[in-house]
């Protein structure tokens, strides 16, 4: 870890880091991105314009505050709690298999005031 970014959506700020995956890295070299948010769940989601394959590491079951690539959407997916597709154990579980790219810094609950159609904005912490 250690390139840190800014998401902003209305009143929302928060900070993440990125992981040092090749999607990371890959949503990093793009910086800034600008988007307009979707919710699923308690997963805000957007289309972020960056094209990367799958990961070796892609999952489906995620963790609270995590960050997440989704290849079919080209979309930067943010975790804070239970979606449509979460089991019993109410963890966060995206739609498809997704590429872990961080990790939110602070209190991922925040999101929960984001709606969909929300411009949404992702940047490199000064």
């Amino acid at each position: 870890m250690g390139h840190r970014i800014t998401i902003t959506a209305g009143r929302i700020s928060i900070e993440a880091e990125l992981n040092d995956s090749a999607s990371a890295e890959a949503i990093r070299r793009a910086l800034p991105i600008q988007g307009e948010a979707s919710t699923w769940g308690q997963e805000v989601y957007f289309e972020i314009g960056v094209e990367a394959p799958s990961a070796k590491d892609a999952r489906e079951v995620m963790s609270v505050g995590d960050l997440a690539y989704w290849p079919p959407g080209r979309a930067l997916c943010l975790f804070f709690g239970r979606t449509p597709a979460s089991a019993a154990d109410g963890r966060p579980r995206a739609a498809s298999p997704v590429n872990p790219v961080g990790r939110i810094l602070g209190e991922a609950k925040v999101l929960a005031s984001i709606r969909d159609g929300q411009a949404i904005n992702v940047r490199a912490k000064t």
